[in-house]
Protein backbone atom coordinates (compact mmCIF):
# COMPACT_ATOMS: atom_id res chain seq x y z
CA UNK A 1 0.00 0.00 0.00
CA UNK A 2 1.20 3.21 -1.04
CA UNK A 3 1.84 6.29 1.68
CA UNK A 4 -1.30 8.07 0.68
CA UNK A 5 -3.84 5.07 0.73
CA UNK A 6 -2.99 4.28 4.55
CA UNK A 7 -4.00 7.97 4.91
CA UNK A 8 -7.20 7.74 2.67
CA UNK A 9 -7.97 4.54 3.83
CA UNK A 10 -9.24 5.54 7.32
CA UNK A 11 -12.28 6.61 8.45
CA UNK A 12 -13.13 10.17 8.97
CA UNK A 13 -13.17 9.85 12.75
CA UNK A 14 -9.87 8.20 12.87
CA UNK A 15 -8.08 10.71 10.74
CA UNK A 16 -9.21 13.68 12.48
CA UNK A 17 -8.28 11.99 15.80
CA UNK A 18 -4.86 11.77 13.99
CA UNK A 19 -4.83 15.52 13.10
CA UNK A 20 -6.14 16.69 16.37
CA UNK A 21 -3.10 14.38 18.04
CA UNK A 22 -0.73 16.65 15.29
CA UNK A 23 0.52 12.50 14.60
CA UNK A 24 -0.45 14.03 11.00
CA UNK A 25 -0.45 17.51 9.48
CA UNK A 26 -3.51 19.08 7.55
CA UNK A 27 -0.84 19.09 4.29
CA UNK A 28 0.04 16.06 4.26
CA UNK A 29 -3.92 14.72 4.61
CA UNK A 30 -4.54 17.23 1.50
CA UNK A 31 -1.69 15.85 -0.42
CA UNK A 32 -2.55 11.96 -0.02
CA UNK A 33 -6.21 12.86 -0.80
CA UNK A 34 -5.28 14.70 -4.01
CA UNK A 35 -2.75 11.64 -4.70
CA UNK A 36 -5.93 9.69 -4.29
CA UNK A 37 -8.05 11.36 -6.72
CA UNK A 38 -5.42 11.54 -9.17
CA UNK A 39 -4.86 7.78 -8.82
CA UNK A 40 -8.36 6.91 -8.89
CA UNK A 41 -10.74 9.79 -10.95
CA UNK A 42 -9.90 9.00 -14.22
CA UNK A 43 -12.30 6.08 -13.97
CA UNK A 44 -15.21 7.51 -12.18
CA UNK A 45 -15.10 11.32 -13.22
CA UNK A 46 -16.19 12.11 -9.40
CA UNK A 47 -14.45 15.10 -9.17
CA UNK A 48 -13.89 16.72 -12.31
CA UNK A 49 -12.77 20.42 -10.79
CA UNK A 50 -9.80 20.69 -7.83
CA UNK A 51 -8.56 23.33 -6.19
CA UNK A 52 -5.08 22.20 -4.77
CA UNK A 53 -3.33 25.37 -4.45
CA UNK A 54 -6.28 26.86 -2.49
CA UNK A 55 -6.49 23.37 -0.67
CA UNK A 56 -3.00 23.85 0.37
CA UNK A 57 -2.80 27.34 1.33
CA UNK A 58 -5.79 26.46 3.51
CA UNK A 59 -3.73 23.65 5.34
CA UNK A 60 -1.05 25.90 5.69
CA UNK A 61 -3.00 28.60 7.46
CA UNK A 62 -4.63 25.94 9.56
CA UNK A 63 -1.15 24.53 11.17
CA UNK A 64 -0.38 27.53 12.14
CA UNK A 65 -3.95 28.43 13.67
CA UNK A 66 -4.95 24.83 15.31
CA UNK A 67 -1.66 25.25 17.36
CA UNK A 68 -3.33 28.16 19.49
CA UNK A 69 -3.96 28.27 23.34
CA UNK A 70 -7.39 27.13 22.87
CA UNK A 71 -6.38 24.04 20.53
CA UNK A 72 -8.21 25.78 17.49
CA UNK A 73 -11.33 26.02 18.74
CA UNK A 74 -14.01 25.55 16.05
CA UNK A 75 -11.23 24.11 14.15
CA UNK A 76 -10.24 21.58 16.06
CA UNK A 77 -13.42 20.03 14.79
CA UNK A 78 -12.19 18.50 11.67
CA UNK A 79 -8.66 19.92 12.11
CA UNK A 80 -7.63 20.18 8.15
CA UNK A 81 -9.32 17.36 6.74
CA UNK A 82 -10.24 17.77 3.37
CA UNK A 83 -13.51 17.26 1.65
CA UNK A 84 -15.40 17.68 -1.02
CA UNK A 85 -18.48 20.31 -1.76
CA UNK A 86 -20.76 19.37 -4.41
CA UNK A 87 -21.21 21.46 -7.69
CA UNK A 88 -24.24 22.76 -7.02
CA UNK A 89 -23.00 24.96 -3.84
CA UNK A 90 -20.88 28.11 -4.13
CA UNK A 91 -17.14 27.67 -3.44
CA UNK A 92 -15.30 31.51 -3.32
CA UNK A 93 -12.72 31.68 -5.98
CA UNK A 94 -13.76 27.85 -7.39
CA UNK A 95 -15.66 26.96 -10.75
CA UNK A 96 -18.94 26.17 -9.90
CA UNK A 97 -20.81 25.12 -13.10
CA UNK A 98 -24.41 23.32 -11.41
CA UNK A 99 -23.85 21.16 -13.95
CA UNK A 100 -24.96 23.53 -16.56
CA UNK A 101 -23.77 24.87 -20.09
CA UNK A 102 -24.58 28.30 -19.02
CA UNK A 103 -22.51 28.62 -15.70
CA UNK A 104 -19.16 26.81 -17.49
CA UNK A 105 -16.99 29.19 -16.68
CA UNK A 106 -18.51 30.79 -13.52
CA UNK A 107 -16.67 31.61 -10.74
CA UNK A 108 -18.46 32.57 -7.85
CA UNK A 109 -16.91 35.40 -5.67
CA UNK A 110 -18.21 34.66 -2.60
CA UNK A 111 -18.93 30.97 -0.76
CA UNK A 112 -22.27 29.90 0.44
CA UNK A 113 -23.27 29.77 3.95
CA UNK A 114 -22.94 26.14 3.91
CA UNK A 115 -18.79 26.06 2.58
CA UNK A 116 -18.19 28.77 5.19
CA UNK A 117 -19.98 26.88 8.14
CA UNK A 118 -17.75 23.62 7.27
CA UNK A 119 -14.46 25.77 7.01
CA UNK A 120 -15.38 27.73 10.17
CA UNK A 121 -14.68 24.25 11.45
CA UNK A 122 -11.52 23.00 10.05
CA UNK A 123 -12.50 21.02 6.46
CA UNK A 124 -10.49 21.89 3.55
CA UNK A 125 -12.25 21.97 0.10
CA UNK A 126 -10.17 20.05 -2.18
CA UNK A 127 -12.68 20.00 -5.46
CA UNK A 128 -16.38 20.32 -6.57
CA UNK A 129 -18.03 16.93 -6.98
CA UNK A 130 -20.30 16.18 -10.35
CA UNK A 131 -23.63 16.31 -10.27
CA UNK A 132 -26.73 16.20 -13.00
CA UNK A 133 -27.55 19.68 -14.36
CA UNK A 134 -29.05 21.81 -11.70
CA UNK A 135 -29.23 18.77 -9.64
CA UNK A 136 -32.19 17.19 -11.50
CA UNK A 137 -32.25 13.53 -12.13
CA UNK A 138 -31.16 10.30 -10.31
CA UNK A 139 -28.14 9.51 -12.78
CA UNK A 140 -25.19 12.03 -12.49
CA UNK A 141 -24.60 13.44 -16.13
CA UNK A 142 -24.08 16.82 -17.47
CA UNK A 143 -22.96 18.63 -20.21
CA UNK A 144 -20.18 20.23 -18.60
CA UNK A 145 -18.26 17.11 -17.49
CA UNK A 146 -19.97 14.27 -18.65
CA UNK A 147 -21.37 11.01 -16.47
CA UNK A 148 -19.96 9.87 -13.44
CA UNK A 149 -19.68 6.12 -13.12
CA UNK A 150 -19.75 3.56 -10.08
CA UNK A 151 -16.80 2.51 -8.90
CA UNK A 152 -18.60 -0.56 -7.51
CA UNK A 153 -19.55 -1.58 -11.45
CA UNK A 154 -18.21 0.99 -14.02
CA UNK A 155 -20.91 0.32 -16.38
CA UNK A 156 -23.53 1.65 -13.96
CA UNK A 157 -24.59 5.09 -12.80
CA UNK A 158 -23.32 6.09 -9.39
CA UNK A 159 -26.98 7.83 -8.99
CA UNK A 160 -27.82 11.18 -8.41
CA UNK A 161 -28.14 13.79 -7.87
CA UNK A 162 -25.15 14.11 -5.07
CA UNK A 163 -23.57 10.93 -6.93
CA UNK A 164 -19.62 12.48 -7.18
CA UNK A 165 -20.10 13.15 -3.87
CA UNK A 166 -21.24 8.95 -3.08
CA UNK A 167 -18.52 7.72 -6.15
CA UNK A 168 -15.60 9.70 -4.74
CA UNK A 169 -16.43 8.16 -1.10
CA UNK A 170 -17.09 4.87 -2.37
CA UNK A 171 -13.91 4.79 -4.47
CA UNK A 172 -11.58 6.11 -1.24
CA UNK A 173 -11.34 9.36 -2.73
CA UNK A 174 -12.11 11.57 0.03
CA UNK A 175 -13.49 10.95 3.64
CA UNK A 176 -16.39 13.04 3.91
CA UNK A 177 -18.03 14.87 1.10
CA UNK A 178 -21.32 17.18 0.93
CA UNK A 179 -24.54 16.30 -0.64
CA UNK A 180 -28.36 17.63 -1.40
CA UNK A 181 -31.19 16.20 -1.52
CA UNK A 182 -34.62 17.69 -2.92
CA UNK A 183 -36.56 14.57 -4.04
CA UNK A 184 -33.89 12.10 -2.77
CA UNK A 185 -30.59 13.04 -4.15
CA UNK A 186 -28.40 12.69 -1.44
CA UNK A 187 -30.21 9.05 -0.42
CA UNK A 188 -30.04 7.45 -3.61
CA UNK A 189 -26.16 7.93 -4.96
CA UNK A 190 -25.89 6.90 -1.19
CA UNK A 191 -27.69 3.33 -1.71
CA UNK A 192 -25.88 3.06 -5.36
CA UNK A 193 -22.76 3.55 -3.98
CA UNK A 194 -22.90 1.66 -0.85
CA UNK A 195 -22.08 4.58 1.48
CA UNK A 196 -24.13 6.84 4.33
CA UNK A 197 -25.91 9.61 3.60
CA UNK A 198 -28.58 12.14 5.86
CA UNK A 199 -31.18 14.04 5.20
CA UNK A 200 -31.68 15.87 7.87
CA UNK A 201 -35.12 18.38 9.51
CA UNK A 202 -35.04 21.02 7.14
CA UNK A 203 -33.33 24.11 8.81
CA UNK A 204 -30.66 21.68 10.91
CA UNK A 205 -28.17 22.63 8.22
CA UNK A 206 -28.01 26.68 7.03
CA UNK A 207 -27.80 27.37 3.18
CA UNK A 208 -27.83 29.79 0.92
CA UNK A 209 -28.44 32.56 -0.11
CA UNK A 210 -31.11 31.38 -2.44
CA UNK A 211 -34.09 32.37 -4.72
CA UNK A 212 -36.47 30.16 -2.72
CA UNK A 213 -35.13 30.68 0.88
CA UNK A 214 -38.54 29.82 2.62
CA UNK A 215 -38.72 26.79 0.74
CA UNK A 216 -38.01 23.47 2.76
CA UNK A 217 -38.25 21.00 0.49
CA UNK A 218 -34.55 20.93 -0.91
CA UNK A 219 -31.49 20.30 2.11
CA UNK A 220 -27.82 19.66 2.15
CA UNK A 221 -26.53 17.32 4.46
CA UNK A 222 -23.66 14.82 4.89
CA UNK A 223 -22.20 11.85 3.31
CA UNK A 224 -19.72 9.66 5.16
CA UNK A 225 -18.56 5.68 4.37
CA UNK A 226 -20.11 4.98 8.04
CA UNK A 227 -22.91 6.33 10.44
CA UNK A 228 -20.00 8.10 12.94
CA UNK A 229 -18.41 9.63 10.18
CA UNK A 230 -21.13 11.41 8.63
CA UNK A 231 -22.73 12.15 12.94
CA UNK A 232 -19.14 14.09 12.52
CA UNK A 233 -19.76 15.68 9.42
CA UNK A 234 -23.30 16.88 10.64
CA UNK A 235 -22.21 18.53 13.60
CA UNK A 236 -19.57 20.23 11.50
CA UNK A 237 -22.28 21.68 8.99
CA UNK A 238 -25.17 22.58 12.12
CA UNK A 239 -26.07 25.66 13.42
CA UNK A 240 -28.20 29.10 12.90
CA UNK A 241 -27.23 31.58 10.40
CA UNK A 242 -29.22 35.08 9.90
CA UNK A 243 -28.69 34.46 6.39
CA UNK A 244 -30.78 31.14 6.23
CA UNK A 245 -34.47 32.06 7.60
CA UNK A 246 -35.33 28.97 7.98
CA UNK A 247 -32.06 27.91 9.88
CA UNK A 248 -32.30 26.07 13.74
CA UNK A 249 -30.07 27.32 16.54
CA UNK A 250 -27.24 25.61 17.88
CA UNK A 251 -24.57 22.65 16.84
CA UNK A 252 -26.07 19.62 18.15
CA UNK A 253 -23.34 16.74 19.35
CA UNK A 254 -24.61 14.00 17.32
CA UNK A 255 -21.34 11.90 17.26
CA UNK A 256 -20.86 12.05 20.78
CA UNK A 257 -24.26 11.20 21.19
CA UNK A 258 -25.18 8.08 19.35
CA UNK A 259 -27.99 5.85 21.11
CA UNK A 260 -26.39 2.27 22.48
CA UNK A 261 -29.92 1.37 23.58
CA UNK A 262 -32.06 -0.20 20.08
CA UNK A 263 -35.40 0.98 19.28
CA UNK A 264 -38.80 -0.31 21.32
CA UNK A 265 -40.22 -0.82 17.88
CA UNK A 266 -40.09 -0.09 14.09
CA UNK A 267 -41.88 -0.47 10.95
CA UNK A 268 -40.62 -2.25 7.71
CA UNK A 269 -42.45 -1.66 4.45
CA UNK A 270 -41.07 -2.93 1.31
CA UNK A 271 -42.60 -0.25 -0.82
CA UNK A 272 -44.34 2.55 1.21
CA UNK A 273 -47.71 2.09 -0.52
CA UNK A 274 -46.53 4.05 -3.36
CA UNK A 275 -44.29 2.17 -5.77
CA UNK A 276 -43.56 -1.08 -7.59
CA UNK A 277 -40.08 -2.36 -6.29
CA UNK A 278 -37.90 -4.84 -7.56
CA UNK A 279 -38.27 -8.22 -5.57
CA UNK A 280 -34.49 -8.57 -4.88
CA UNK A 281 -34.45 -5.32 -3.55
CA UNK A 282 -37.47 -5.42 -0.73
CA UNK A 283 -36.11 -9.14 0.44
CA UNK A 284 -32.48 -7.79 0.94
CA UNK A 285 -33.99 -4.66 2.71
CA UNK A 286 -36.54 -6.50 4.82
CA UNK A 287 -33.91 -9.03 5.48
CA UNK A 288 -31.80 -6.20 7.26
CA UNK A 289 -34.37 -4.54 8.99
CA UNK A 290 -35.42 -8.05 10.61
CA UNK A 291 -31.41 -7.24 12.08
CA UNK A 292 -32.82 -5.35 14.55
CA UNK A 293 -34.91 -8.17 16.20
CA UNK A 294 -31.46 -9.28 17.00
CA UNK A 295 -31.00 -6.59 19.44
CA UNK A 296 -34.42 -6.69 21.15
CA UNK A 297 -36.55 -4.74 18.82
CA UNK A 298 -39.76 -5.48 17.80
CA UNK A 299 -40.61 -5.40 14.16
CA UNK A 300 -43.25 -5.30 12.13
CA UNK A 301 -44.61 -4.65 8.62
CA UNK A 302 -46.56 -1.36 8.64
CA UNK A 303 -46.46 2.32 7.11
CA UNK A 304 -48.29 4.99 7.08
CA UNK A 305 -51.01 5.66 4.91
CA UNK A 306 -48.98 8.16 2.21
CA UNK A 307 -52.36 9.33 0.33
CA UNK A 308 -51.89 10.83 -2.63
CA UNK A 309 -48.30 11.94 -2.06
CA UNK A 310 -47.15 11.39 -5.36
CA UNK A 311 -49.67 14.11 -6.68
CA UNK A 312 -48.28 16.11 -3.73
CA UNK A 313 -44.78 16.29 -4.69
CA UNK A 314 -45.13 16.89 -8.04
CA UNK A 315 -47.07 20.05 -7.19
CA UNK A 316 -44.62 21.22 -4.97
CA UNK A 317 -41.24 20.84 -7.05
CA UNK A 318 -42.80 21.50 -10.22
CA UNK A 319 -43.97 25.29 -8.20
CA UNK A 320 -40.06 24.86 -6.94
CA UNK A 321 -38.59 24.89 -10.41
CA UNK A 322 -40.54 27.26 -12.24
CA UNK A 323 -39.95 29.19 -9.88
CA UNK A 324 -35.95 28.75 -10.35
CA UNK A 325 -35.64 28.16 -13.42
CA UNK A 326 -38.78 29.87 -15.77
CA UNK A 327 -36.76 32.79 -16.69
CA UNK A 328 -33.44 31.41 -17.65
CA UNK A 329 -36.02 28.90 -20.00
CA UNK A 330 -37.46 31.75 -21.50
CA UNK A 331 -33.99 33.38 -22.60
CA UNK A 332 -31.90 30.10 -23.04
CA UNK A 333 -34.14 27.26 -23.31
CA UNK A 334 -32.08 25.41 -25.96
CA UNK A 335 -29.22 24.84 -22.93
CA UNK A 336 -31.43 23.10 -20.78
CA UNK A 337 -32.04 19.83 -20.72
CA UNK A 338 -35.41 18.28 -21.24
CA UNK A 339 -36.67 17.06 -18.29
CA UNK A 340 -35.94 20.32 -16.57
CA UNK A 341 -37.75 21.79 -19.06
CA UNK A 342 -40.98 19.58 -18.31
CA UNK A 343 -40.70 20.40 -14.49
CA UNK A 344 -40.99 23.80 -14.98
CA UNK A 345 -43.42 23.96 -17.63
CA UNK A 346 -45.41 21.15 -15.02
CA UNK A 347 -45.31 24.11 -12.38
CA UNK A 348 -46.38 26.86 -14.82
CA UNK A 349 -49.60 25.09 -15.40
CA UNK A 350 -50.63 24.54 -11.96
CA UNK A 351 -53.36 26.67 -10.25
CA UNK A 352 -53.53 28.85 -6.69
CA UNK A 353 -56.60 25.36 -6.23
CA UNK A 354 -53.60 23.06 -7.29
CA UNK A 355 -51.17 24.27 -5.11
CA UNK A 356 -53.16 25.23 -1.91
CA UNK A 357 -54.47 21.66 -2.25
CA UNK A 358 -51.08 20.01 -1.87
CA UNK A 359 -50.28 22.57 1.16
CA UNK A 360 -53.27 21.02 2.93
CA UNK A 361 -52.64 17.33 2.00
CA UNK A 362 -49.02 17.49 3.06
CA UNK A 363 -50.09 18.70 6.39
CA UNK A 364 -52.49 16.11 6.82
CA UNK A 365 -49.70 13.65 5.55
CA UNK A 366 -47.23 15.12 8.29
CA UNK A 367 -49.87 14.86 10.70
CA UNK A 368 -50.39 11.12 10.25
CA UNK A 369 -46.28 10.61 10.33
CA UNK A 370 -46.58 12.29 13.86
CA UNK A 371 -49.29 9.76 14.86
CA UNK A 372 -47.43 7.01 13.68
CA UNK A 373 -44.29 7.58 15.47
CA UNK A 374 -46.16 7.62 18.89
CA UNK A 375 -45.85 4.04 18.22
CA UNK A 376 -42.95 3.18 16.14
CA UNK A 377 -39.24 4.53 16.82
CA UNK A 378 -38.36 3.93 12.99
CA UNK A 379 -39.79 3.26 9.47
CA UNK A 380 -37.85 1.22 7.31
CA UNK A 381 -38.01 0.91 3.56
CA UNK A 382 -35.73 0.47 0.62
CA UNK A 383 -33.69 3.69 -0.58
CA UNK A 384 -33.96 2.70 -4.08
CA UNK A 385 -36.68 0.23 -5.78
CA UNK A 386 -33.82 -0.66 -8.50
CA UNK A 387 -30.11 -1.49 -8.27
CA UNK A 388 -27.35 1.05 -10.01
CA UNK A 389 -28.82 0.75 -13.62
CA UNK A 390 -26.47 1.33 -17.11
CA UNK A 391 -25.08 4.57 -16.80
CA UNK A 392 -25.93 5.51 -20.54
CA UNK A 393 -30.03 5.34 -19.51
CA UNK A 394 -31.16 9.11 -18.39
CA UNK A 395 -33.46 7.63 -16.16
CA UNK A 396 -35.56 4.07 -14.72
CA UNK A 397 -38.85 3.85 -17.38
CA UNK A 398 -39.92 0.17 -15.79
CA UNK A 399 -40.15 -1.19 -12.80
CA UNK A 400 -40.69 -5.11 -12.29
CA UNK A 401 -42.84 -4.40 -15.25
CA UNK A 402 -44.60 -1.56 -14.41
CA UNK A 403 -44.01 1.26 -16.80
CA UNK A 404 -43.22 4.42 -16.03
CA UNK A 405 -44.19 7.65 -17.57
CA UNK A 406 -41.81 10.67 -16.22
CA UNK A 407 -38.28 10.76 -15.39
CA UNK A 408 -38.64 11.44 -11.06
CA UNK A 409 -41.34 8.62 -10.44
CA UNK A 410 -38.75 5.84 -10.36
CA UNK A 411 -37.41 7.55 -6.82
CA UNK A 412 -41.35 8.12 -5.14
CA UNK A 413 -39.94 6.19 -2.35
CA UNK A 414 -37.77 8.46 -1.31
CA UNK A 415 -39.46 11.98 -2.53
CA UNK A 416 -42.81 11.08 -0.39
CA UNK A 417 -40.53 11.01 2.78
CA UNK A 418 -39.22 14.59 1.72
CA UNK A 419 -42.32 15.77 2.03
CA UNK A 420 -42.74 14.56 5.97
CA UNK A 421 -39.97 16.92 6.67
CA UNK A 422 -38.47 14.06 9.09
CA UNK A 423 -34.94 12.84 9.16
CA UNK A 424 -33.51 9.73 7.10
CA UNK A 425 -30.70 7.86 5.87
CA UNK A 426 -29.49 5.55 3.89
CA UNK A 427 -27.58 2.92 5.13
CA UNK A 428 -25.64 0.37 3.11
CA UNK A 429 -27.58 -2.81 3.77
CA UNK A 430 -26.74 -5.87 1.13
CA UNK A 431 -25.99 -6.75 -2.19
CA UNK A 432 -27.87 -7.84 -5.28
CA UNK A 433 -26.67 -11.29 -7.02
CA UNK A 434 -24.82 -9.25 -9.66
CA UNK A 435 -22.80 -7.34 -6.54
CA UNK A 436 -24.67 -4.26 -6.77
CA UNK A 437 -25.04 -2.41 -3.46
CA UNK A 438 -28.36 -1.75 -1.97
CA UNK A 439 -29.40 0.93 0.64
CA UNK A 440 -31.84 1.00 3.08
CA UNK A 441 -33.83 3.99 4.00
CA UNK A 442 -34.54 5.15 8.03
CA UNK A 443 -36.71 7.72 8.84
CA UNK A 444 -36.36 8.81 12.09
CA UNK A 445 -38.70 10.86 14.50
CA UNK A 446 -39.34 14.66 13.74
CA UNK A 447 -36.71 16.54 14.35
CA UNK A 448 -34.21 14.27 16.11
CA UNK A 449 -31.50 12.93 14.25
CA UNK A 450 -29.53 11.67 17.36
CA UNK A 451 -32.19 8.93 16.98
CA UNK A 452 -31.78 8.37 14.27
CA UNK A 453 -28.12 8.42 13.71
CA UNK A 454 -27.81 5.86 16.65
CA UNK A 455 -30.16 3.63 16.23
CA UNK A 456 -28.66 3.44 12.53
CA UNK A 457 -25.25 2.85 13.92
CA UNK A 458 -26.76 -0.23 15.86
CA UNK A 459 -27.94 -1.82 12.55
CA UNK A 460 -24.48 -0.88 10.78
CA UNK A 461 -22.89 -3.06 13.51
CA UNK A 462 -24.77 -5.35 13.03
CA UNK A 463 -24.44 -6.11 9.39
CA UNK A 464 -21.08 -5.62 9.65
CA UNK A 465 -20.52 -4.12 5.82
CA UNK A 466 -19.66 -0.88 6.66
CA UNK A 467 -16.05 -1.84 6.01
CA UNK A 468 -16.67 -2.95 2.61
CA UNK A 469 -15.54 -0.72 0.13
CA UNK A 470 -15.47 -1.34 -4.11
CA UNK A 471 -11.53 0.01 -4.81
CA UNK A 472 -8.10 -1.43 -3.41
CA UNK A 473 -6.31 -2.55 -6.20
CA UNK A 474 -6.72 -0.71 -9.40
CA UNK A 475 -6.20 -1.94 -12.56
CA UNK A 476 -6.20 -0.46 -16.21
CA UNK A 477 -9.62 -0.59 -17.11
CA UNK A 478 -11.59 -2.37 -13.73
CA UNK A 479 -11.75 -1.85 -10.10
CA UNK A 480 -11.31 -5.18 -7.98
CA UNK A 481 -13.23 -5.85 -4.75
CA UNK A 482 -11.68 -5.80 -1.48
CA UNK A 483 -13.95 -8.52 1.38
CA UNK A 484 -16.86 -8.28 -1.38
CA UNK A 485 -19.36 -10.87 -1.02
CA UNK A 486 -21.33 -10.70 -3.62
CA UNK A 487 -18.66 -10.71 -6.74
CA UNK A 488 -15.50 -12.58 -7.35
CA UNK A 489 -12.17 -10.60 -7.48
Amino acid sequence: MSDHRELTDMTATEAVARLRSGEISPTEMVEAVLARIEEVDPLINAVPTRCPERARDRARDLEGRLGDADGGGDLAMLSGLPILVKDLVEVKGVRTTYGSPLFADFVPDRSDILVKTLESRGAIVVGKSNTPEFGAGGNTFNEVFGATVNPWALDRTCGGSSGGSAAALAAGEVHLATGSDLGGSLRMPASFCSVVGLRPSPGRVAHGPGVFPFNDLPVDGPMGRNVRDTALMLDCMTGMHPGDPLSLPGAHNHAAALARKAPRKVAFSPNLGVTPVEPEIATICRKAALRFQDLGTEVEEDHPDFGPARDVFHQLRGFFFSGQFAPLIEEKRDQFKPEIIWNVEQGLKSTARELTWAERERAALYARMVTFFEEYDLLLCPTTVVPPFDVNERYVTEIDGHALDNYIDWFAITYVVTLTALPVLSLPCGFTSEGLPVGLQIIGPPRNECALLGWSLLLEEALGIADLVPVNDIGGKSMKNRKHPGRLE
